[in-house]
């Protein structure tokens, strides 16, 4: 069976800019790629036939296939240094939270390496901590239990062979009954000087492949867990230098003992990890590991990391992050000076198989070809990239009331699951995934499959180029870096059908935008609902912290609702006085992936501040058609709230209505778990067509669900839902300026 996948190093070019394309392709000599222009989605019975255009450039062609493979497992390493060399005797300590003890071994830290040379604490398989030295293992032979504290410390006198081993509970107010294990061993074995890494989290398990790009070491033994202010000396530590050594400052008396005294409070933000003692022995951290996190000694006094660093001193291993697949480029891409701009993709086909790797074409940074411009939701793209929950939940298919659907790409991601997931899902060790990158392939970022994000979004695609209005695409990305000045040649923003995730640089720039007289059309349902992060020097990779309240797949753990790359509080921005309202009228009230519903049009769109929006439509019911489970209102709703933001002279012109009873009313407008909770019984379940004015000339008009871009092309386009929101467009691109009523 031939399998192929791909990613590129940029998700925005401008024309004149290259990006390069990584590709592997099992199964196949060769494999085929063209740049293809998506115009449509490949969304069967009800829409627009599927189109992609071949762009002409000489990246198209035929390449010849060869396998990259991804290295997924966070951990952190010390790169080969002078005061790693001669080591004899040592000590090595820290404090360790394992979540998945009995998976088999794992590595804490150390030098051993799986050829049987080196040292290292680890977890043996039963659970239990573990000093290695060479071929010899000594280990307390009592497993130690999930999420709980520990210190672990061993120490080796090289003269006479002695060996220690230290594993302690820490008191966490618990009522645990462990006690503290001390062992001890003898061995002949020796610390050969083989210019090792020192490495936290995993072990050496061979030489760098010949095909990785960065030439890094392969690793094995990843650990699932936490570890805090790690240690080593190059001397066996008694037992109370060795208390000395896990408190905080750098204990005297022992400064020429100690070779790595590591402080994980340290440069949080970053891929850096910091040493404090004179040898400087800092290293970087790989594949992002979780950080911001309660550390042994956290007490609940302080929620923000960034307040009292001591307490927020540990770092979370996973065996399943994955932050840049680092593969080789098999190809680049040029784009052509005279390109539209829009979405593309680098197809890629190699006999059966194929896999589309997308990006997307903006303007020169600075200018705009059009008066409209589709802003991209790549944040949110990314924050659902591999979204295996989908696949693997018991829930899915209840939600959905039918048989999930796979196609080959979605299989891919269950043939390689060192791909890495998305913030939906949860590690290996049941702790929820607060990051994700692009920079890895991705099987849900694709013109077919299920109609949602991506796929979805090109269903406004399609219906922009009947408009015939002409367009540009630009990208959250784009806007995150550059703010309002990225919107400020428009008449009209876009919004798609889920824009769901945004940082406070994009809320900041379309607030501003929106009051200076910009013209939005929000086309989807529960937007701007998440608060995210961007890494501070990667932008590929974004965090998000599922904090206090909304529906989510995952609670953060107390004391973990501060964004490790900005410092931020996360959660929802409904939480932080921004809620979805105050920018588009509506906000987040329920979802339901059964059916979907129809608009009813309401007194208010009689006003005559809307008479252009129904012109040539006589209709009272809108909507009642659609791809996306058979109507326009449905998926996830919106309605308003004057309380949360709505402007008071809003008008809501269409209301839905008959939602089942799987619409169930969002966790944060439930107070009391008790009541008429689903649409059938409560009638504030609905999503509401919406419009108001703005300063200096503006408006927003919102559609309040997801579902409204599937009814779009029905009939060709010659439908309410199409006519109404081309006159909205229409209207909203004509320079005359809205007036705000008295």
């Amino acid at each position: 069976m031939t399998r192929i996948m791909g990613y590129a190093d940029r998700i925005s070019v401008q024309p004149g800019g290259t990006l390069a394309v990584m590709a592997s392709c099992i199964g196949a000599q060769r494999y085929r790629a063209d740049i293809v222009r998506l115009l449509s989605p490949n969304a069967g019975m009800g829409a627009s036939e599927y189109r992609e255009v071949q762009v002409d450039t000489p990246a198209n062609g035929s390449y010849p296939a060869r396998e990259q493979k991804m290295h997924a497992g966070s951990f952190a390493v010390v790169p080969e240094k002078w005061a790693l060399k001669g080591i004899e005797s040592f000590t090595l300590q820290a404090y360790v939270w394992p979540t998945t003890p009995k998976k088999g071994a794992q590595a804490l830290m150390g030098m051993w390496s799986e050829a049987g040379t080196g040292f290292g604490l680890a977890v043996d398989a039963t659970g239990a901590a573990e000093i290695r030295i060479g071929g010899f293992k000594l280990a307390s032979g009592v497993p130690m239990l999930e999420r709980r504290w520990y210190l672990v410390a061993a120490s080796f006198d090289a003269t006479s062979g002695q060996v220690r081993l230290w594993q302690e509970p820490i008191y966490d107010k618990s009522f645990h009954a462990e006690r503290p294990v001390a062992v001890e061993g003898k061995t002949r074995a020796s610390v050969p000087d083989d210019g090792a890494p020192f490495l936290f989290a995993c072990w050496r398990k061979g030489e760098a492949e010949a095909s990785t790009a960065w030439g890094r070491l392969l690793t094995g033994g990843h650990f699932n867990g936490r570890i805090d202010r790690p240690r080593l000396a190059r001397k066996a530590l008694d037992r109370a230098a060795i208390q000395a050594l896990a408190a905080g400052m750098l204990p005297s008396g022992l400064e020429e003992e100690i070779l790595g005294f590591w402080d994980f409070s340290k440069d949080v933000a970053g891929d850096r990890i910091t040493d404090l003692s004179p040898n400087r022995l800092d290293g970087d951290v790989v594949n992002v590991p979780t950080r911001a996190v309660t550390g042994h000694n956290w007490t609940g006094a302080e929620m923000d990391w960034t307040k009292d660093p001591a307490q927020y001193g540990a770092i979370h291993f996973h065996d399943d992050d994955l932050s840049d697949a680092k593969w080789q480029p098999d190809f680049s891409f040029t784009v052509p000076a005279g390109a539209p701009s829009g979405f593309y993709a680098a197809k890629l086909v190699a006999e059966e198989a194929s896999f589309y790797v997308p990006f997307f074409v903006r303007p020169k940074r600075g200018t705009a070809k059009a008066k409209i411009a589709f802003l991209a939701s790549t944040a949110t793209y990314t924050v659902y990239a591999n979204n295996r929950g989908r696949f693997l939940s018991m829930r899915t298919e209840l939600y959905q009331g039918r048989i999930s659907m796979m196609d080959a790409v979605d299989i891919l991601q269950l043939e390689f699951p060192e791909m890495g997931v998305s913030t939906y899902d949860r590690h290996t060790d049941g702790s929820g995934v607060s990051t994700s990158s692009r920079l890895r392939p991705v099987t849900n970022w694709k013109p077919h499959g299920r109609l949602w994000n991506y796929c979805c979004d090109l269903f406004i695609i399609d219906w922009l180029e009947h408009t015939g209005l002409g367009y540009d695409v630009i990208t959250d990305h784009d806007l995150h870096v550059e703010g309002q000045d990225l919107l400020r040649p428009y008449s009209v923003v876009i919004t798609g059908s889920h824009p769901e995730y945004w940082s406070l640089e994009m809320l900041d720039a379309l607030d501003g935008y929106q009051r200076q007289g910009g013209r939005h059309m929000y086309m989807g349902g529960n937007g701007f609902y998440w608060r995210i992060a961007y890494h501070p020097t990667n932008p590929n990779i974004i965090e998000v912290r599922r904090s206090e309240d909304g529906v989510r797949a995952w609670d953060a753990r107390v004391g973990e609702y501060y964004h490790q790359f900005t410092g931020e509080y996360g959660g929802l921005w409904r939480r932080q006085g921004r809620a979805p309202q105050v920018a588009t009228g509506v906000g987040f009230i329920s979802q339901g992936f059964d059916a979907s519903s129809y608009y009813r049009r309401t007194e208010a769109s009689r006003d005559p501040r809307v008479a252009f929006m129904f012109e040539g439509i006589s209709d009272e019911i809108l909507g009642n058609f659609g791809v996306l489970q058979g109507g326009a209102a449905g998926l996830e709703i919106d309605c308003v709230d004057p309380a949360l933001g709505t402007p008071p002279h809003a008008l809501v012109v269409a209301r839905s209505e008959n939602h089942s009873n799987t619409y169930i009313l969002v966790a944060e407008e439930i107070n009391i778990g008790h009541g008429a909770l689903d649409a059938v019984q409560n009638a504030a379940i609905h999503a509401d067509l919406t419009f108001f004015e703005t300063p200096n000339g503006g408006a927003v008009f919102s559609t309040g669900s997801i579902a409204y871009a599937g009814s779009l092309p029905v009939d060709g386009f010659d439908n309410n839902i199409a006519k109404l929101t081309t006159n909205v467009l229409r209207r909203f691109v004509d320079d005359r300026p809205f007036t705000l009523p008295k």
